[in-house]
């Protein structure tokens, strides 16, 4: 069984900082979205990306995931970005407002052809109706390793009212993490605004892990710490893990399908969930272990 890779907090972090970027190597997140896109004015596009370029090259990141907002192929600066992110010391680059495959592929050729390793993986932005409609897809994708939700653009273009519970993006969050998990991809909540309230955020997390998401997507280190408290594994539940997966192999040693514990019948399903989640806590444990 091997560690998963934690992406409980995954952090917007803008390029056209100094000092983001330099308090950004002692953040508690498990990843930091380098932000070249929205939090970038127009001017500031080309300085941001050298600059940002420069602090990865500097490093000081890791093992932290660090992820590459770029701005959109179909603007002035979404070539020279993908160029640039090419050759930058990153583990993924996220697309913005992903609507289909066509855009997958065209951002990994301009990848490939500006000297990308492999390993540079893509990450999508699901922040319209049409990117919504056509997640599968997008999830299908070879180079994509992560669907991140939009929420806040996904709730302007639905033209429907906020509201605490999100009743109006739920059927959008769900059919996300269906895509994502039919082709074993990762998937991200969007982000929640109020950053000062704690409250708010811790039931908006819950409600995210609850439909089935990895992490959240977060503008403020404020919400790091409720962000990794919501999306990791209780002690309680890996302890209930490791006893199902005893349970089970014990069973299975015995020749039979099923083991028990306390009064539930543990089959395959549950064990390789248990696993999971053995798996994540390993990862997160590991993580935070090296970056303490």
């Amino acid at each position: 069984m091997t560690t998963a890779r934690p992406r409980r907090s995954a952090l917007y972090m803008p390029a056209a900082s100094a000092r983001v970027l330099d308090k950004a190597r002692g953040l508690p997140a498990d990843v930091l979205l380098f932000d070249l896109e929205d939090a970038v004015a127009p001017a500031e596009k080309e300085r941001a990306r050298a600059q940002l370029i420069d602090a990865l090259a500097a490093g000081g990141y890791a093992p932290r995931e660090t992820v590459i907002r770029v701005n959109s192929l179909a603007t002035p600066w979404g070539a020279d970005d993908l160029a640039a992110a090419a050759g930058a010391r990153a583990d993924a680059v996220l697309l913005p407002k992903v609507e289909g495959a066509e855009q997958m592929d065209a951002a990994a050729w301009a990848l490939d052809a500006a000297g990308a390793s492999i390993d540079l993986a893509l990450w999508a932005m699901i922040e319209t109706p049409m990117g919504v409609l056509k997640a599968a897809e997008i999830a299908a994708h070879p180079r994509l390793a992560c669907l991140v939700l939009g929420t806040n653009d996904l709730l302007a273009d639905l033209q429907a009212a906020p509201s605490a519970d999100r009743a109006p993006l739920l059927p959008a969050l769900a059919q996300t993490v269906l895509a994502a998990r039919a082709h074993g991809k990762a998937v991200l909540d969007g982000v929640y605004n109020a950053f000062r309230d704690e409250a708010g955020l811790a039931v908006e997390c819950a409600q995210g892990r609850a439909l089935g998401m990895d992490g959240k997507t977060l503008i403020h280190p404020l919400q790091l710490a409720a962000a990794n408290r919501a999306f990791a594994p209780s002690a309680e539940a890996v302890a209930e893990a490791h006893a199902q997966v005893e349970a089970f192999e014990a069973a299975v040693a015995r020749g039979e399908g099923v083991g028990v514990v306390d009064g539930k019948i543990i089959e395959n399903l549950h064990a390789a969930a248990a696993k999971r989640l053995i798996a994540q806590a390993e990862g997160i444990a590991a993580l935070e272990a090296a970056v303490s």
